[in-house]
């Protein structure tokens, strides 16, 4: 919005010149979201606690937890919103990415309020029907798929880190391959979410490798050196990365533990449909499974927990996901939080060094 007013101007006054530049709305963008959460997060915070608002908690879940009922949730409200305002701000609305991205983190984040609007109102764990969230989910993606493939914007080649030769066409079938990535990485995002600031921070490491790699895919010459694939106008996508950065370094100062506010599932859902609807538009799909290894792995922790019951009667983990299991055999919150964060960081310096790797 900004960028359409401001940058005609350039002709006549230089200085207007920099808002051609996707780094400076970037920086724009982020510092726009910071300030938009801290100008509202005390205030969404008290209303949600006038509305009673509150975290339901697991009666099975580690006896520390109890302390954390109804601390207000919904804080990823307030996340979606600061992302959505701070994109329009600054990023282009002609990019048909820019639209498909945040078309999704919205669908997502409403799939996300219904199910935590369920939790609060009706003070139990159920939420929103999975069959109900997953119908939702798909059509959603299905959409934003169907979007980007009739218009000749989607790339249906797979890129394989480290082997640059090895590029799979999976023709139509991509579409499907999109509704798995998408849900796939909302939903392991959300079961992330069970400790103060877990989920934040490796997805906000995650936003950030994605903004370099959505950047290079949209330069042709950055492109061109570093070999990964071209997409022209993906550049753009940044300022959605960067608006995310900044929700989440505001949501972050609240979340910290000992938590003030949770994200709840209308923030995982959104910012996890966001990833993987930017991890496909950068066409770096398959290094998602990488730079969200955690979330990769908590979600396979509750696979096998599920498999293992069912097959044998006995669970593999003391509980899942992943993250209580170490609660449980005597880690502190904290030290489970901390060390996550230095996996996810590690995670996603080793998916940049693998550019240079091709």
């Amino acid at each position: 919005m900004l960028y359409a007013w401001l940058y005609p101007f350039h002709d006549e006054f230089i200085l207007f010149n920099v808002f051609k530049y996707i780094t400076f709305r970037s920086f724009c963008a982020m510092t726009t979201a910071i300030i938009l959460y801290f100008s509202f997060g005390a205030r969404w915070i008290e209303f949600l606690k006038h509305k009673q608002f509150g975290q339901i908690i697991r009666e099975d879940g580690p006896k520390s937890h109890l302390a954390k009922k109804n601390t207000p949730t919904m804080g990823g409200v307030l996340v979606v919103f600061c992302v959505l305002i701070s994109t329009l701000l600054w990023g282009d609305l002609t990019n048909p990415f820019v639209w498909t991205a945040i078309a999704v983190m919205l669908g997502f984040g409403f799939v996300g309020l219904i199910d935590d609007l369920k939790k609060v109102t009706k003070k139990n764990t159920l939420g929103f029907r999975g069959q109900y969230k997953i119908i939702i989910e798909v059509a959603v993606c299905l959409g934003a798929a169907l979007y980007l493939y009739g218009n000749g914007y989607l790339d249906t080649t797979l890129n394989m880190p480290f082997f640059k030769e090895i590029k799979p066409d999976l023709g139509v079938l991509y579409l499907f391959f999109a509704v798995v990535v998408i849900t796939g990485t909302a939903n392991a995002v959300n079961l992330t979410d069970g400790l103060d600031g877990l989920v934040t921070v490796p997805t906000l490491f995650a936003f950030m490798t994605y903004a370099a790699l959505v950047y290079a895919a949209g330069n042709a010459i950055i492109a061109e050196y570093l070999q990964v694939p071209k997409v022209p106008m993906a550049g753009e996508v940044a300022i959605v990365c960067a608006s995310m950065i900044g929700a989440l370094l505001g949501f972050l100062w609240y979340n910290a533990h000992p938590a003030e506010i949770f994200m709840g599932d209308v923030g995982a859902l959104g910012i996890g449909g966001l990833l993987g609807t930017i991890a496909l538009i950068s066409k770096n799909e398959v290094l998602l499974i990488l730079i969200g290894g955690i979330f990769v792995v908590e979600t396979l922790s509750v696979i096998a927990q599920v498999t293992s019951f069912k097959l044998t009667g006995k669970r593999i983990f003391k509980m899942a996901p992943l993250h209580h299991h170490f609660e449980l055999i005597g880690w502190k919150e904290p030290k489970v939080i901390v060390r996550f964060w230095i996996i996810s960081f590690l995670l996603s310096m080793l998916a940049l060094a693998t550019l240079k790797l091709r």
